[in-house]
């Protein structure tokens, strides 16, 4: 391991970026509180503000991925369609099986300049894991409580015009110029779905297989079988507001393994990610004609997987979007504000001589340890949620 990789995998290091993170993100959170007195006020000016402060959050993820690990991930798409990337409303269909396929979702995201306007179907214990979750809160994600006669109200309220008529106006001319260039493009909004509902483990893989099986549908060696009402709602809720679906194929070259911790680490990963996009005008309105045709594309997508671990590529043409800034100067600045005041502290209660000093001092590094682990292990596929799962069976069927 060369110096700077040493350097890379110490927990001192971590601990900066874990801090700077969690300091950054209270603070984002507490500004997202102050904002609530505008709902009333003017929906617009508080989903505009939200969606920017949201960046402050997200885009520390990303600048991990991209600047600190070096993490690239390679596009193979049609020339033609890549130019309207970023430049349309879009449904973004993601496969679910790495422990990094949201920030790869993130960072191409963010190259392509709507990073801030991204909207996710999330669980909804995730609204109050702190940060991430209380983020997505202000910025009115949808949380799913995988009870589909809830979740059914729940997605076409969240997803009415009226609920994203912010989100299509250009950005006010007031804002500070710190605010990045991006923020023009973040009012697109664009919807990640992961249709699987959780992420792939070869049990949950079984278990799906016996329900397809169930059902008289095609095995899948390397997906889970697609939810498809809530795949139907979310584009019938979305027919006049967005223009394509992009349906997303992610893997790892040479059967890398990728994991948060390796990314803190500054190991660099090599990802490969097929993107087509598809016409919303091609995606049936019926809603038993469109659970057929997402099922339709997830075998099309097992096939390109399966084409990928045969030859280590996919189809189309391979293309690298630029990797922008401004992560890594959101970073700086939140560093710049918060680390000056923290190693002051540090100093003072190293240097104090004090016993009951000392012994706060070990309890800060322990606190930040465990809070460091905990934060990876949201992450982890051993450590993920237990649907899909043999006791979660019947949950299967949509």
């Amino acid at each position: 391991m060369d110096l700077v990789g040493l350097l890379k995998s110490q927990f001192l290091c971590h601990l900066v970026f874990c801090y700077v993170f969690i300091a950054s993100g209270l603070i984002v959170n507490t500004l997202q509180l102050c904002t609530l007195v505008l709902w009333p006020i003017d929906k617009q000016l508080f989903r505009r503000l939200n969606c920017r402060l949201s960046y402050c959050v997200s885009s520390q993820l990303v600048m991990l991925l991209e600047w600190w690990s070096g993490t690239e991930c390679v596009i193979y798409t049609d020339p033609r369609a890549y130019p309207t990337f970023g430049k349309e409303n879009a449904i973004v269909v993601l496969n679910h099986k790495f422990e990094i396929d949201f920030l790869c979702g993130w960072s191409l995201a963010e190259r392509f300049g709507v990073l801030g306007g991204s909207k996710v179907l999330a669980k909804k214990e995730l609204a109050y894991v702190p940060i991430i979750g209380w983020m997505w809160y202000f910025t009115e994600m949808v949380f799913c409580t995988r009870k589909w006669e809830q979740d059914r109200k729940t997605v076409s309220q969240s997803l009415s015009p009226s609920s994203l008529s912010s989100l299509a106006c250009a950005p006010p001319a007031w804002l500070p110029a710190c605010c990045p260039p991006h923020c023009a493009h973040a009012a697109r909004p664009t919807f990640l779905i992961h249709c699987e509902g959780t992420r792939f483990t070869e049990t949950k893989r079984r278990v799906s297989m016996q329900v397809a099986q169930a059902k008289g549908l095609p095995s899948l060696k390397h997906h889970l079988l697609p939810r498809t009402k809530g795949f139907a709602v979310t584009v019938r809720s979305l027919r006049d507001v967005v223009s394509a679906v992009y349906d997303c194929t992610l893997n790892f070259r040479n059967n890398e393994n990728p994991t948060l911790l390796g990314v803190l680490n500054g190991r660099k990963y090599h990802a490969d990610m097929y993107v087509r996009r598809i016409p919303l005008e091609q995606v049936p309105e019926d809603e038993d004609q469109c659970s057929a045709w997402l099922h339709r594309l997830y075998q099309e997508k097992d096939a390109f997987q399966e084409e990928y671990y045969r030859t280590g590529t996919f189809p189309e043409t391979p293309m690298v979007p630029s990797r922008r800034p401004w992560t890594l100067l959101n970073w700086l600045f939140w560093a710049s504000l918060l680390l000056y005041p923290f190693f002051r502290f540090l100093v003072s209660m190293a240097s104090s001589g004090s016993s009951l000093t000392l012994a706060g001092f070990v309890l800060v590094f322990f606190v930040a340890s465990m809070g460091v682990r905990w934060m990876i292990g949201v992450t982890e596929i051993d450590k993920g949620s237990a649907y899909g799962n043999m006791d979660s069976k019947q949950k299967q069927r949509d």
